[in-house]
């Protein structure tokens, strides 16, 4: 029998130490970021991506080793669970071949089947089975009396029999699966609610091939029919199954048509509709997956995008009628002041608007403007590139995504952290903050409001959660965070710690003062033993009482550490040898002491700034312009190159080679100094882009 390691070691490729040390590592409370990062030793190297795999083949391999136990117990509360049947089943490999092996021995209530064999024609089935016509013909006459009213009757009761028979073999299920996955098509049609001018247009009567069919294409058409605007079929080449019943499942000597059009039935009636059921559930299943992998990469690129360090940062939030708000923040990140100005229409206020900015600009000496990308948002740029045309102060700027201040305007985070603030200067304050460390204000934020995925409402909203919880959590902790000065939202995802400890943290430091070196962490109510363990190695403390508490070295190696700080030369072997260290671990702290304190986000090309603004009435097809990718999907990048709506770079517009998907040539946020301008719809104010040379 196939045990949890066992599965494990097929599936994951690693050792069956490795196997064994990570799950002891996860069942004794250890997470992902302290295993990957400080137990290099004991997982092979394992990242913490491929840990996260690993908990999810855990839990998967568990519920199946879970369903086949289950399985076994109820066909022998049920049946004989014969050496034959219990070899298959500990064979199995997936919980649809499970599924199959226990469709047979299922309780079925008022199904035609059970109603047939409560009248007793489960023998009659038996003889109808073995293909004798006239003999099946014979012995049905023998059925007719109190409870089976005519022949008839009681050949269509064998039939239905067998028709469900039929439709639970696990051979005949695989079989038409198999054909149903490789060969099957969805066959879209418009229903009679069809919006001849809506989002579906391009999905109606379209023929998509189950096997190839994208997933982002088939999450749109499951929301097509969620709107009733689509009707989605299954289809498959019936005729070939049939036929191959015929050939394959009558006996060879006796054709009987009864039992042909019992199989036929059962097929048509029973297993197709059955198995298109499955097989919509496998393609949503898969079309979830990729879609919240897509979601997680994007969020990965956007919480490791570089921060804006040493600027004082002018958060402009635009507006029309109600004005753009402004939130001045310092160096550290400190709200300073705020004001509203009216420089788009209806009021065109741009004096005022040019006064008031000009002495918030002098007062607070800002070096950079950080402008939301929504309404307003190309109406505003506009402002600032013309008031960096006069001379009086140059304020480069740059657009950042809005997506989700709103939410955190309104959020409880936000109303505890500035109280005494408007809702909407607090969305101000949050664009100038994901400017200057977008991983710390973006934490604050429900990951699904931050615009950077698709079809985020229609995939299986637990997995989606988890993802984005892992991924803020493996990405926080790559990062690491200031004991001293983060907030509870990022202290909640430093490994060990979570939502309850980070507010403990932050309230011991209220309390008492800055923490002076990591071990004060264990002075914190709730954060014991275990958790410091877990968090030590995440949390930095600047000029704390040891220069180790602002790197990523472990305590429980700073004796290693300190040894290596003291003779730069001393043998590699040596030092390992003394201190019981793995070769990783001591590269980790090598690298550590050569760079403290150092952020992996700083290594990215920095954001770009600019002091003018494009127009779409200035460019033509051939243009070349710069821009920022803003979001990802499946089909192509949305680049903002300063105009109102984003440039759409198509898939096969990215690169000269084949492209999979948009992620493998670009990422979030990434600066793209040339694209080329393939088409303009000055109408609908969209222009198409390219990465592809010409020629």
């Amino acid at each position: 029998m196939h045990t949890l390691t066992d599965i494990l070691i097929k599936q994951t490729g690693l050792s069956a130490t490795a196997v064994t040390n990570i799950l002891t590592l996860l069942e004794g409370g250890a997470t992902v970021p302290f295993i990957a990062r400080y137990r290099k030793e004991m997982t092979e190297g394992a990242s913490d991506e491929a840990l996260r795999d690993f908990e999810k083949i855990v839990e998967s391999a568990k519920h199946l080793l879970e369903r086949k136990a289950d399985v076994a117990r109820l066909i022998s509360e049920r049946s004989v669970l014969d050496s034959a049947l219990k070899h298959r089943l500990e064979a199995a490999q997936t919980l649809s071949e499970v599924e199959d092996i226990f469709r047979p021995f299922k309780e079925k209530k008022n199904s035609r089947a059970q109603s047939a064999i409560q009248k007793g024609l489960e023998p009659l089935a038996d003889v109808l089975e073995k293909g004798d016509e006239a003999m099946f013909y014979e012995k049905a006459k023998t059925y007719v009396g109190e409870k089976v009213a005519s022949v008839e009757e009681a050949v269509t009761g064998a039939q239905d029999i067998l028709a469900e028979r039929f439709a639970d073999a696990p051979r005949e299920r695989e079989a038409v699966r198999t054909l149903m996955l490789k060969h099957g098509v969805l066959e879209v049609k418009k229903t009679k609610t069809f919006d001849e001018k809506g989002a579906f247009v391009s999905l109606a009567d379209a023929r998509e091939k189950v096997a190839f069919i994208p997933s982002h294409r088939y999450l749109a058409l499951m929301r097509g029919v969620k709107e009733k605007q689509l009707s989605v079929k299954m289809v498959v080449d019936v005729a070939r199954i049939e036929a191959n019943i015929y050939q394959y499942k009558l006996p060879k000597n006796a054709k009987n048509p009864f039992l042909f059009e019992a199989y036929k039935d059962g097929l048509k009636r029973l297993l197709l509709p059955s198995l298109e059921r499955e097989v919509h559930g496998l393609l949503k299943a898969r079309a979830d997956t990729a879609a919240i992998d897509v979601f997680g990469k994007n969020l990965h690129q956007l919480l490791m995008s570089p921060p804006v360090q040493q600027r004082v940062i002018l958060g402009v939030d635009p507006a029309f009628r109600t004005g753009c708000k402004l939130a001045v923040i310092d160096m550290e990140g400190t709200y300073l002041a705020h004001e509203v100005i009216y420089p788009t229409p209806p009021h065109n206020d741009t004096q005022g608007a040019t006064a008031k900015v000009v002495a918030l600009a002098k007062r607070y000496a800002i070096t950079a403007v950080a402008i939301g990308n929504g309404t307003a948002s190309r109406e505003t740029q506009e402002f600032f590139a013309a008031l960096n045309a006069k001379g009086e102060v140059v304020l480069p700027y740059t657009v950042v995504s809005e997506a989700g201040a709103s939410v955190y305007s309104a959020s409880k985070i936000a109303s505890e952290e500035y109280p005494q603030l408007d809702v909407s200067i607090r969305g101000a304050i949050s664009i100038a903050q994901r400017l200057r460390d977008p991983m710390a204000a973006l934490v604050k934020i429900d990951p699904k409001a931050l615009g950077i995925g698709q079809y985020q409402h229609d995939v299986d909203q637990k997995q989606l959660e988890k993802k984005l919880q892992d991924v803020t959590q493996d990405l926080v902790n790559r990062v690491g965070v200031d004991a001293n000065s983060a907030s509870v939202s990022l202290l909640g995802y430093v490994a060990g710690i979570g939502p309850k400890v980070a507010k403990a943290m932050v309230a011991h430091r209220e309390a008492h003062g800055r923490f002076t070196c990591k071990a004060d962490l264990l002075k914190v109510k709730g954060l014991g033993a275990k958790a410091y363990e877990q968090a030590a190695g995440f949390v930095r403390i600047k000029e704390g009482k040891s220069p180790l508490d602002n790197t990523g070295v472990h305590p429980e190696s700073y004796p290693l550490a300190l040894a290596l700080l003291k003779n730069p030369d001393a043998s590699p072997e040596g030092l390992m040898a003394t201190f019981g260290a793995g070769e990783a671990t001591l590269k980790d702290i090598v690298f550590e002491l050569q760079k403290p304190g150092f952020d992996p986000r700083e290594a990215l090309p920095p954001l770009p700034f600019k002091e003018g603004v494009s127009d779409i009435g200035m460019l033509e097809e051939g243009s070349v312009v710069s821009g920022v990718v803003r979001n990802i999907v499946d089909f192509g990048v949305f680049v903002d190159i300063g105009l109102k709506n984003d440039g759409m770079i198509h898939l096969s517009k990215l690169s000269s080679k084949r492209v999979g998907h948009p992620l493998e040539v670009v990422s979030l946020n990434q600066y793209l100094p040339a694209i080329r301008v393939i088409g303009i719809d000055l109408a609908r104010g969209k222009v198409s882009l390219s990465l592809v040379e010409e020629g």
